[in-house]
């Protein structure tokens, strides 16, 4: 309950006003007789000058929310990072303890429910002080309260430099102009809206802005849930943040405490016991250090950074850069994404122990989308932003997402990796589209594609020779030596077979078929850093049949999760609302989701992958997911980046494992040992495996997991006539070592971005 002001000194009366005045024009050493006399009679005077320049200041204060924190949160709600130039979280006087709101009153301005604004009585004693050689300030809540609200505009406007705190910096006119807006502003606000706004406002530490921030930081609590003692130090600390910070000055705070509780006794704001009892409390603080940004973010620090960075990129949330990161960092956002938590949590615990704590070599990575919907729903890496968190590996750099997006401005991701043969399937797509079947058979003893080799193609010149001959050229290779034969498209896929594949290309009536998949699965690459945005993988490169250039692993889950959505592509989406500290909305993102398969198709699509976790390279992935599973296991051509990419109905999930450093495509994976198992060569189905599986057995159930949709049977049957029969020539046999566990993954056999069928 507001007190009663004092008629006699309130500013808003006449004799108020005019002893206001006084007190100010003594304080700026005008001389103020002529103010003691009618208005009329003074003329040409100092005192009319005063009254003059009084008069013409400004008398309107636009009060606009202080710089708040921002909150990123999950899709639960749970809190995945905080963003913020100043530590801040607003809350209401009724969400304040009564202890902090009667001990700043006490300490800083105990007449603040009497005065209207300006303090005469103040002013007078401080006058007194300052004759006597002392200093005392004169300031009252609301003339702080309009100081910080200044100082706050000056931060917004980037304007920092301008910035004047109280005490000697300010000039006469400043002082002049400050109290004037605080004698307006108690036109406008109540005493309480006055006191809310300066206790949310008000400097307690560089960590902390405003009381909330500031009970939070020095004692782990709320400002709702403050003790007596906790709130007589807060409110000690304001008139010196660093001369009277508990932790580093633990003496003068219980001082400057200790003053506070007397001036709340003699209010009678407390009872002499509740005094004494908190005088003898001993100063202890628990400290909360904030840890602002994504990078200190526990549960998804790169899901946040891609986030931030579409924050940053959209013109949504302000015209220029600058302008959105200061509402970034300074607008009280509340980003609601689509990380689902209990599939965030898994996929992080999965990747770090993936290659285990010892290696600073092998990334991983793990990104889920949900088909149908675009969200993604978790995003994880086994490397950390910032040292000391438990990685070897420290990097910025995001391996789940582009460097760029179509506007070319910064995603915080690499360039991809060599998916290998998780490209096969847009071959397959390409195959179907024209209407054959999974079961039709393919030639695939050839190995040999010479320059001027028949490709039916009615858009481009296909690039790209597989030949001995040719200098730098070699033989197109399988990773089994022993599926040089004729094969049904299906097998193919299901094994892995290289050459399979280059045959089911041979035979399209238009080999631009593939291409046209390619750009319905919206694949691409930002490889290529002289490009200003991402770029379509030209699927005329024969080596990108087999997965030579680098694509990010989200645009692989993606893809496939066309597949699983019976050919309806969407486009993947990570912010679900925003929404600011005054409850102003922003877009979020809203997925653009498009038929660009014919379901049919991807229905077919599906019926391969099946095979090939259940028949083929897949079925080497020791964990299996309890629900009907699809997918593709990719290898590059020196088993240094493998990859799977499986899907149920309801999730889509893209596992990388491999080298990410520089030069990553040439890393060999040959003859490794990754956490303390020996691999005469890694294969997409051997870690990027398990990882998978690991991982989907803890999620999948908290979504679909029903039958995938039956194929049409039109897709699946035997009609086509293959090409006559090409022996494979003794050379031709990939000579490596292999695993005699059962079919391995194709990986990339050469090609590159040259398309000349050399070995990258």
């Amino acid at each position: 309950m507001a007190q009663a002001k004092n008629p006699l000194f309130d500013t808003a009366t006449v004799l108020g006003k005019i002893v206001a005045f006084l007190g100010v024009s003594a304080l700026c050493g005008v001389l103020v007789a002529g103010l003691l006399v009618p208005a009329a009679a003074v003329t040409g005077s100092a005192a009319s000058g005063s009254v003059q320049f009084f008069d013409d200041l400004p008398g309107e204060l636009t009060v606009n929310p202080p710089g708040q924190a921002t909150k990123v949160v999950a899709a639960d709600g749970s809190t995945i990072a905080t963003i913020y130039s100043e530590n801040r979280t607003r809350v209401s006087l009724n969400d304040m303890s009564p202890f902090i709101k009667d001990g700043i009153v006490a300490i800083e301005d105990n007449r603040f429910y009497e005065h209207g604004g300006v303090d005469p009585t103040g002013i007078a004693r401080a006058l007194v002080a300052t004759a006597k050689g002392s200093r005392q300030g004169a300031s009252t809540i609301t003339q702080q309260y309009v100081n910080n609200v200044i100082n706050e505009s000056l931060v917004a406007e980037n304007r920092s430099n301008e910035v004047v705190n109280n005490g000697a910096d300010k000039t006469v006119g400043m002082k002049l102009r400050e109290m004037k807006l605080s004698i307006a502003l108690e036109k406008k606000m109540s005493k309480d809206q006055i006191l809310e706004g300066y206790l949310n406002i008000v400097f307690f530490n560089s960590q902390a802005y405003g009381i909330e921030a500031a009970s939070r930081y020095f004692f782990s609590t709320s400002a709702k849930d403050l003790t007596l003692p906790q709130a007589a130090t807060l409110a000690g600390v304001v008139n010196s943040p660093a001369g009277y910070n508990p932790i580093t000055q633990p003496e003068n705070s219980t001082m400057r405490r200790n003053l506070v509780l007397d001036a709340m006794l003699k209010m009678g704001k407390i009872t002499q016991k509740q005094h004494d009892d908190a005088v003898k409390t001993p100063m202890v603080t628990k400290v909360t250090k904030p840890r602002q940004g994504c990078q200190y973010s526990e549960t998804a620090p790169y899901f946040c950074d891609y986030v931030e960075h579409l924050i940053l990129n959209d013109p949504a949330y302000g015209a220029t850069e600058p302008d959105r990161e200061a509402l970034l960092a300074r607008g009280g956002l509340t980003i609601k994404t689509t990380l689902d938590p209990r599939l965030q949590a898994p996929a992080q615990k999965q990747v770090d122990r993936t290659a285990g704590s010892n290696e600073d070599r092998w990334g991983a990575a793990l990104i889920t989308v949900q088909p149908g919907t675009g969200k993604i729903l978790s995003m994880a890496q086994n490397s950390r932003k910032v040292s000391g968190q438990g990685s070897p590996i420290v990097t910025d750099y995001n391996y789940n997402v582009d460097r760029i997006d179509t506007n070319g401005n910064a995603l915080g991701g690499m360039d991809g990796f060599q998916p290998g043969s998780t490209m096969k399937p847009v071959t397959l797509s390409a195959w179907l589209n024209e209407g054959k079947r999974t079961d039709d058979v393919v030639d695939a003893t050839r190995t040999v594609y010479p320059a001027g080799y028949p490709w039916k193609t009615t858009c481009q010149p296909v690039d790209g020779v597989y030949d001995p001959s040719y200098p730098g050229s070699i033989a197109l290779q399988n990773s089994e030596g022993n599926l040089y034969e004729r094969m049904t498209v299906r097998r193919g896929i299901t094994l892995s077979v290289n050459t399979a594949t280059f045959a089911t290309a041979a035979a399209l009536d238009d080999f631009c078929d593939i291409q046209r998949m390619a750009d319905a699965l919206q694949l691409h690459t930002t490889q290529d850093t002289t490009q200003k945005t991402p770029q379509k993988l030209d699927m005329h490169i024969l080596g990108n049949l087999l997965g030579s250039t680098q694509v990010a692993p989200m645009t692989m889950a993606s893809a496939f999760a066309t597949f699983a959505n019976n050919g309806t592509y969407c486009s993947p989406i990570a912010i679900d609302s925003v929404v600011d500290a005054q409850g102003k909305t922003y877009p979020g993102q809203t997925s653009t989701c498009k038929e660009t398969l014919k379901p049919d198709v991807a229905k077919a699509v599906t019926s391969v992958l099946q095979d090939v976790i259940t028949q083929g390279s897949g079925k080497l992935i020791p964990d299996k997911v309890p629900a009907p599973l699809a997918g593709k296991t990719g290898t590059n051509n020196t088993n240094g980046q493998t990859w799977v990419v499986a899907y149920t109905k309801g999730l889509v999930t893209a596992s990388y494992f491999g080298a990410v450093f520089d030069k990553a495509t040439e890393f060999s994976g040959q003859g490794k040992w990754v956490n303390g198992q020996y691999y005469p060569r890694i294969d997409g189905a051997y870690i990027a495996g398990p990882q998978m599986a690991q991982y989907m057995q803890q999620v999948v159930g908290f979504y679909d997991t029903g039958a995938f949709d039956p194929a049409p049977s039109n897709l699946l049957g035997s009609s086509y006539t293959p090409p006559p029969v090409q022996n494979p020539k003794k050379d031709d046999k990939n000579s490596g070592s292999q695993p005699s566990t059962g079919p391995t993954d194709g990986n990339t056999g050469g090609g590159g971005n040259q398309g000349k069928g050399k070995k990258p």
